[in-house]
């Protein structure tokens, strides 16, 4: 057999990978699973990307190659959203690229940026993939603790006092995941200047700004942030597009530059139907927000109900696509929502797979509909 490359051993699958075969398996055997663990949209697209979709399949380009930097519609759309909802002036021609899910470009920025042993600040707790990727391309995480003490926000004077002189790199992601914590100005400010003094490429992971979120931001916005900020941001939740791939990174030029490099030689452009109907959910009205987030809320208050029957705390000011609960004191994440799924047919994300400032804490997903966060509480109670 041949041996599997050394970068293998750095990294295991995905938990979610994992995870979700054994609820398979227990669904298979009968067990009335209900998933409350997965961030994947259960609703449905605007009807008008549907109908983009449709309507783009009979075009005489559809099914070629695309450009790497995706349609200039689709950029010029990207720009036009930013400008409306973030206030956030970019040019469609050099500061703003396509991917295929931002997913995608946490790899594609590491590729262009990152040197094996440069090192890399990942919050604790965050994103799994922030982590995986730097192993993968053989740099160093030094990871970052958030805690509820500092409302989940980066203490940047205590980083100031750590030996930075490796780092190059550092994740941050506002509305953060899995809290629900949303940055305040003087963070992002503060950010930028971190970033300056030290050169620090700052990365925020932005896919939850319109999701119960009633004042959306962009890092992009505050001034001197192109100079050492990118931002990635995805049509995933906000328009319920999870499985169509569509995502963006935004930046100054010469950052752009750099991860294209990296695209180009990675794909061959994104599908030309997938992109018609991107544009058409760029252009959606701001009744399109209004409306998904009534249907979020009533969930958001379900899963409040499902949380206190469980003996859980929670932030109620949190937004985004999920509720971080805190367990009662001494129950440990991983053989609580072992226990919940064996006992009650329910899974729930336990805080460890985020990180270990993540212990004692679980994540309910807003992506199941009301009926089934009832039933939920109903087998609890």
């Amino acid at each position: 057999m041949i041996s599997r490359s050394y970068r293998l051993q750095t990294v295991e699958e995905y938990y979610f990978s994992k995870k979700l075969r054994e609820v398979a398996v227990l669904k298979a055997n009968g067990k009335p699973i209900i998933n409350l663990g997965i961030g994947s949209p259960d609703l449905a697209p605007p009807q008008q990307v549907i109908n983009a979709i449709n309507d783009s399949m009979s075009h005489p380009d559809a099914h070629k190659y695309q450009s790497y930097q995706g349609l200039i519609e689709l950029r010029e759309a990207i720009t036009k959203f930013y400008k409306a909802q973030y206030e956030v002036s970019l040019s469609p021609l050099t500061e703003v690229l396509p991917l295929m899910g931002s997913k995608e470009g946490i790899m594609h920025i590491s590729m262009a940026f990152l040197n094996k042993g440069d090192e890399v600040l990942i919050p604790n707790p965050g994103y799994p993939t922030y982590a995986s990727v730097t192993k993968l391309i053989e740099a160093v995480p030094k990871f970052y603790d958030l805690s509820w003490k500092n409302n989940w926000l980066p203490d940047i004077e205590a980083l100031r006092k750590t030996d930075l002189s490796k780092v190059k790199l550092m994740w941050v992601s506002y509305p953060h995941m899995p809290t629900g914590a949303q940055a305040t100005h003087k963070l992002f400010n503060d950010l930028i200047a971190f970033g300056k003094q030290h050169d620090i490429l700052i990365v925020n992971d932005n896919p939850y700004s319109f999701v119960l979120n009633p004042s959306p931001k962009s890092i992009l916005k505050y001034p001197g942030a192109k100079e050492v900020c990118l931002e990635l941001n995805s049509l995933s939740k906000t328009f319920n597009m999870a499985g169509w791939r569509v995502g963006m990174v935004l930046g100054d030029s010469k950052y752009i530059e750099s991860i294209l490099k990296v695209k180009s030689n990675m794909d061959s452009g994104m599908f030309y139907g997938i992109q018609k109907g991107a544009i058409e959910a760029l252009k959606c009205s701001d009744f399109w927000f209004a409306s998904l987030n009534s249907v979020y809320q009533q969930r958001r208050e379900l899963v409040w109900e499902l949380a206190s029957a469980l003996n859980c705390t929670f932030d109620r000011d949190a937004v985004g696509m999920f509720v971080w609960a805190k367990l009662p004191p001494f129950e440990k994440s991983e053989e609580f929502i072992d226990k919940l799924l064996k006992e009650s047919n329910i899974f729930v994300a336990p805080g460890t797979i985020f990180g270990s400032q993540g212990e004692g804490y679980i994540r309910f997903s807003l992506c199941a509909d009301e009926d089934a966060i009832r039933e939920c509480i109903a087998r609890i109670k």
